[in-house]
């Protein structure tokens, strides 16, 4: 057995960010796919069995004490870079800068960007009045990133955290969000420094789709 097992699939950014940080960390992992689109996150013996939220990411720590499960991807990230002492804070102020990344991309980019290419991608919505409000929060959010990233390679420190891979989580798939990253060339820097980062892989590499191409 594998010392992590990461219930995923290949269309959550979301997962995405944990499968990532375990590649990043040569870790010992298998994922395991999740038919969300069969409604399987939504069944009741997997809510109760898995995860209450009905949500992806789900990691499973195998430990010598029994297993350890968590959920949704801040955790996730935060869990592991206490685990592998990567990707992590050094002091004090560096960790509350970090966290509060984490909480801007869980509002502001995934919260905004992973709903967005849902329903403008997967769901084919067409440019509904939620689809606008959407888009226009998440160019919102990319504007600050790209002010932030004015002068710096990171986002929280002088070197990559976690908060740079979960912000990063769906920067995979702009073109299906419906946007134009070279408006934000500070960004399109930010996220190809992300993919130079040794381990990097993207998701198709990491995760089974739950949709056929």
């Amino acid at each position: 057995m594998s010392e992590f097992t990461l219930h995923c699939f290949y269309e959550s950014g979301n997962a995405y960010k944990a499968a990532l940080m375990l590649a990043l960390n040569k870790a010992d992992w298998e994922p395991l796919k999740v038919a969300f689109f069969d409604g399987e996150t939504r069944q009741a013996d997997w809510r109760e069995d898995t995860n209450v939220m009905g949500e992806v990411p789900v990691l499973i720590h195998h430990r010598g004490d029994g297993d350890l499960t968590l959920t949704q991807s801040g955790a996730i990230l935060a869990y592991l870079s206490r685990h592998f002492g990567t990707f992590g804070h050094e002091t004090e102020a560096e960790e509350y800068e970090v966290m509060r990344w984490l909480l801007f991309d869980s509002q502001k980019v995934s919260g905004q960007g992973g709903p967005l290419r849902f329903l403008r991608h997967l769901k084919k919505t067409g440019e509904t009045e939620v689809v606008q409000f959407l888009h226009g929060r998440f160019v919102a959010a990319l504007d600050i990133l790209n002010h932030r990233l004015e002068g710096r390679d990171w986002l929280a420190a002088d070197r990559p955290t976690i908060a740079d891979l979960a912000c990063f989580g769906y920067f995979n798939w702009p073109d299906e969000i419906g946007v134009d990253l070279g408006d934000y060339p500070n960004v399109v820097a930010w996220v190809d420094r992300i993919k130079k980062l040794d381990g990097f892989r993207p998701p198709e590499a990491l995760m089974p789709r739950a949709l056929e191409p």
